[in-house]
Formats: C-alpha cells, sequence, structure tokens
C-alpha cells in the first residue's frame, strides 16, 4: 500500500471508481493476499482492461532483516505451498522485470540491496507477470523512501529488446544473476535455485529447465557454475542440453554502458 500511495503522489491519475487509470497503466487493488489471488488478470480484463502483463507490489519477509528491494518472477517449480500451481510457472516479464532492477540500482537506495530473488510462489496468472517488494521486515515496510523508490522505477521503465536468458545455480536471492543483470546487456527470465532440484529426479530437472525457458521466451541459459559442485553442473549441463538449449557466460556478454 506504500508502494501504491507513492504511485498516487507521483500525480497524474484518473479514477473510474474501480481502477486508477495513467497513459497505458492500470492500477487495482484488491482486498486478497497476493499470492493466493489466482486468477486475478481475469478480473481486471472483465472489467475490459486489456491486460498484456501485471506487475504486483509486495512486502517481502525474510528472518535476516536484511533490508532489501527485490523483483523476481512467480510460479512453482515443486509444490504450491504459497499460492499458484504444483509445477507450472507464471510466464515471465524479462524486459520488465530486469529493468525494474537496473532503475532500483541505479537509484539511492541509501540502505537498502537491491536484488533479483529467484522463482517463486503464486499466484496463478495467464499474463506475464512479475513481483516487486519492498523487505524485509515491518520497519522496512513502512519506510516512504523505499516505497518512492519502486513507485518511480515502475514509472520509468521502458521496453528492451535485449537477450534473455534463464539462470540456473544458486540460492535464494539470486546475487549473481543481480550482478550480471546490472553490468551486461542480458535480461533474466525464470531463475532456478540449487535447492528446486537438489531432491529432484532427472525427469523433474529437465522440466524445470525446459517450462523456464519457455515461459522466459527464450533458448539461452545462464549458468551459476561457482555456485556448485562438479557433479551437480554435470547434471545440469545434462539436462540444458537434453532441452535443446544454449549456455552463455559473462564474457560473451556486453557490458553495459553507463
Amino acid at each position: 500500500m506504500n508502494i501504491r500511495d507513492s504511485l498516487i503522489a507521483s500525480g497524474g491519475w484518473e479514477d473510474d471508481g474501480r481502477f486508477l487509470y495513467r497513459g497505458d497503466l492500470a492500477m487495482m487493488t484488491i482486498p486478497d493476499i497476493h499470492i493466493f489471488a489466482e486468477n486475478v488478470d481475469r478480473r481486471a480484463e472483465d472489467s475490459g482492461i486489456n491486460v498484456s502483463e501485471m506487475i504486483f507490489m509486495s512486502r517481502h519477509k525474510a528472518a535476516s532483516k536484511i533490508p532489501t528491494l527485490t523483483a523476481h518472477p512467480i510460479g512453482n517449480f515443486n509444490n504450491a505451498d504459497f499460492g499458484g500451481t504444483d509445477r507450472t510457472l507464471v510466464k515471465a516479464s524479462p524486459a520488465t522485470m530486469t529493468g525494474l532492477l537496473r532503475s532500483l540500482s541505479s537509484k539511492d537506495a541509501k540502505h537498502f540491496q537491491v536484488s533479483f530473488e529467484v522463482t517463486h510462489h503464486g499466484p496463478f496468472v495467464s499474463c506475464p507477470a512479475t513481483f516487486i517488494e519492498i523487505g524485509s521486515d515491518e520497519s522496512q515496510w513502512a519506510d516512504k523512501h523505499a516505497a518512492k523508490l519502486i513507485a518511480d522505477s515502475i514509472l520509468e521503465i521502458k521496453g528492451n529488446d535485449l537477450p534473455t536468458a534463464v539462470g540456473i545455480g544458486g540460492g535464494h536471492y539470486a546475487p549473481r544473476f543481480t550482478e550480471v543483470a546490472i553490468g551486461f546487456e542480458i535480461n533474466f527470465g525464470h531463475m532456478i535455485p540449487e535447492y528446486a532440484f537438489k531432491d529432484a529426479g532427472e525427469d523433474d530437472l529437465i522440466r524445470m529447465i525446459s517450462d523456464s525457458a519457455k515461459e522466459s521466451g527464450t533458448k539461452l541459459v545462464y549458468v551459476h557454475r561457482k555456485s556448485m559442485k562438479g557433479d551437480v553442473h554435470r547434471r545440469v549441463k545434462s539436462a540444458i542440453d537434453a532441452c535443446g538449449l544454449e549456455t552463455i557466460s559473462s564474457s560473451g556478454l556486453d557490458v553495459i554502458e553507463n
């Protein structure tokens, strides 16, 4: 709600009693807990909105309480314990999500870290979607500066035609994919942490990688090689090959010129 209030305070919104409009943006407020608001895009479409993609404005909770501004794709590699559908990914918005990350990283975030999170939780929607969040506890959720940074990034977002990669490896906060996205001309779509496939069979790993590529609209994969032991990397490489995908590294990418 603080991000919403910051967006409204920026001005230029029109209110029809159901939605707020500004240019090609429509802002929708729901009473539901958003991670369980399945098919919420249909509610907008039923009201006459042409939904091309969705950005969920959220708060992030972590035991670490580290002040963090995050962006991530949504869906479930395994069981849908927090909304969405079992073993089902939502279409990613690579250009939007990575653009939001770059915009946040370019601002004076003060004591906040800026980071991707890997793909996790619901809701399920049929259009491409991104979560953008303030974390990691109540003191940060109330931070008006952080809310304004996110609101400004949403208003500034522009599309791009950079290539997209699926990320594989590492932990939940994806620092390597964050670093690569900020420094190089690449967008990230779905990101698969090692914990998602640690106990999975080969068929499941292939499914996760294949679905991630499909729902990210890409054939490229970036593997966080240094996060993996040799046997894990060989397993991942075999699954990537089975999917007919191409592995890339930062050495093959153009550096973003500031």
